[in-house]
C-alpha cells in the first residue's frame, strides 16, 4: 500500500493548512509540545525554544531512546519544528525571545504562571511592543488563551477570506 505524502507534500509547497503561520514554541513537557506539534504537522512553522546546556528536559525521558540517547518522546512531538537555544534568564537571551517574538504569529507557553512576565515576556510587554502575535499559555488543565491580536490561521489579517476574532 502506498504511503500517503499529502501533508509532507503541501508543507513542502507552502500549501499546507497552517503554511506561513510562525509559532513562537516555549513550552516543555505533554500539553504545549502536543499542541505545537499539530500546528507544525499542519504545516506551521514552529520554533522551538530549549535552555542552553541541556535543552528541553523531555529530550532525557527514557526509556525508550534513539541511538543517540535522545528520548523518542521528545522526537516524536518536537517532528517539524526548528529549535533554537536561549537562556531567558540573560538579557541578551530575553532580546533574541523578543525578537522571536516579533517575528511569530503565535506564542505557546506552558511555564508556571506569571513566569514569561517576571521575565519580561509577560502579556502586557508584548501587548505594548507589537499587539499583533496571539499568545496561549497551556496549564495541566486547561488552556488559557491571551489575545494580542487576531486568533490563529483562520483570523489571520494576512490571509485572504479571514476576520479579525473578537477577543
Amino acid at each position: 500500500m502506498p504511503v500517503d505524502t499529502t501533508l509532507t507534500d503541501h508543507a513542502a509547497d507552502g500549501t499546507a493548512a497552517l503554511a506561513g503561520l510562525r509559532i513562537a514554541d516555549f513550552s516543555r513537557a505533554l500539553a504545549g509540545p502536543y499542541a505545537t506539534m499539530l500546528l507544525a504537522d499542519l504545516g506551521a512553522e514552529v520554533v522551538k525554544v530549549e535552555r542552553p546546556g541541556t535543552g528541553d528536559g523531555t529530550r532525557a525521558w527514557r526509556p525508550p531512546a534513539d541511538a543517540s540517547g535522545t528520548s523518542t518522546y521528545f522526537l516524536g512531538v518536537n517532528r517539524n519544528k526548528r529549535s533554537v537555544t536561549l537562556d531567558l534568564a540573560t538579557d541578551e537571551g530575553r532580546d533574541r525571545a523578543r525578537e522571536l517574538i516579533a517575528r511569530s504569529d503565535v506564542v505557546v507557553e506552558n511555564f508556571r504562571p506569571g513566569t514569561m512576565a517576571k521575565l519580561g515576556l509577560g502579556h502586557e510587554e508584548l501587548l505594548a511592543a507589537d499587539p499583533r502575535p496571539t499568545a496561549s499559555a497551556i496549564g495541566r488543565s486547561a488552556v488559557r488563551k491571551v489575545s494580542y491580536g487576531a486568533m490563529l490561521g483562520w483570523a489571520l489579517p494576512s490571509r485572504p477570506g479571514t476576520t479579525p476574532a473578537a477577543t
